[in-house]
C-alpha cells in the first residue's frame, strides 16, 4: 500500500489541468480544512475531492470487495467512507460547498469525456449550488453523475 499516492493521482490532475486552463485557481490540500480536500477554490467557497473508487467505497463498476481479508477490509473502508461523511458535514457547517469528482468518471468503461466532466465543474462552481458528486455511467445506466 505504501505505493499508493494520495495525492497528485492522474484523475486529480486531469481535473487541476482542466480546471486552471479555465481560468480557475486554487489551492492543493489544505490541512486547515477538514478532510484535507484535494482543490480548495476560496473564492468561490468550495472545496473538490477526487476520490479513488476502491479506497472510498464507491459503488460502480471499479469497485470490487477483495476476497482475502474481508474484515480487515470491510472496517478499512467503512472507516474512509464514515471519515468522508464527517468531514463534508464539517465543511458543510463551516459553509464551504463541496464536490466530489468519483474516479470512474475519469477512467473505465464508464468514463465521461473529460472536457465535458470539467465543464461540469465549472458550471458547479458559477451556479453556488452547494454540492455537485461526479460519477462515471454505470454499466446498464443512461446517465452518470
Amino acid at each position: 500500500m505504501a505505493a499508493i499516492r494520495g495525492r497528485d493521482t492522474k484523475p486529480e490532475l486531469v481535473l487541476r489541468r482542466g480546471l486552471h486552463a479555465l481560468g480557475f485557481r486554487f489551492r492543493l490540500h489544505r490541512r486547515n480544512l477538514p478532510g484535507r480536500p484535494d482543490l480548495v477554490l476560496a473564492k468561490y467557497r468550495a472545496v473538490i475531492f477526487v476520490n479513488g473508487c476502491f479506497w472510498h467505497g464507491h459503488d460502480c463498476d471499479l469497485f470490487r470487495w477483495p476476497k482475502t481479508r474481508e474484515e480487515f477490509w470491510r472496517r478499512k473502508i467503512g472507516d474512509t467512507v464514515a471519515r468522508d461523511e464527517a468531514s463534508r458535514a464539517a465543511l458543510d457547517k463551516a459553509g464551504w460547498r463541496t464536490g466530489v469528482v468519483w474516479e470512474c468518471a475519469l477512467k473505465g468503461r464508464g468514463r465521461q469525456d473529460h472536457a465535458t466532466l470539467i465543464e461540469t465543474v465549472a458550471n458547479w462552481l458559477h451556479s453556488g449550488e452547494d454540492h455537485l458528486d461526479v460519477a462515471g455511467k454505470r454499466a446498464g445506466h443512461d446517465s452518470g453523475g
